[in-house]
């Protein structure tokens, strides 16, 4: 599993001209799930999101987590994440997890984070054109893997 992590203002997302998500101060986290992802490295990324400590403290420092300073995390399924662009102009996809694997590891992802956290979590929508809107805060942006 592999996710992009932008510390925000604020972040939207919107299908058909419609907002579906929309938080403020929080996480924006773009999730891109493997061919051979589990529930178990679901549960890690999920685990490391909430606990993650990239909110600054009264001194400045990086050393509170989105829990800490009552922030909210808006999920984004995001395919493209696994895109293999080294050969040729036209990028493979062929790691990307396929519906079948990945529309139930997103469904567990966001399920997780709202049974094991007292956040707003909000999300996209599997498959949809998306239209995300972003002030990235800091700017602050990770890349996290398991």
């Amino acid at each position: 599993m592999r996710s992009v992590v932008q510390r925000v203002s604020r972040a939207s997302v919107n299908v058909d001209g419609q907002t579906i998500g929309n938080i403020n101060h929080g996480l924006l986290v773009l999730a891109g799930f493997h061919t051979t992802d589990t529930e178990e490295q679901v549960r890690w990324m999920c685990d490391k999101l909430i606990k993650l400590r990239i909110f600054t403290d009264e001194d400045g420092k990086m050393n509170r987590s989105v829990n800490d300073v009552g922030g909210g995390i808006l999920v984004v399924s995001q395919f493209t994440l696994y895109g293999d662009a080294n050969k040729g102009t036209r990028p493979s996809f062929i790691q990307s997890a396929r519906p079948e694997t990945a529309i139930p590891l997103y469904e567990y992802m966001l399920s997780y984070l709202k049974s094991n956290s007292d956040l707003a979590i909000e999300s996209g929508e599997f498959g949809a054109m998306m239209e995300v809107s972003l002030v990235n805060d800091g700017p602050v942006t990770l890349i996290l893997e398991r």
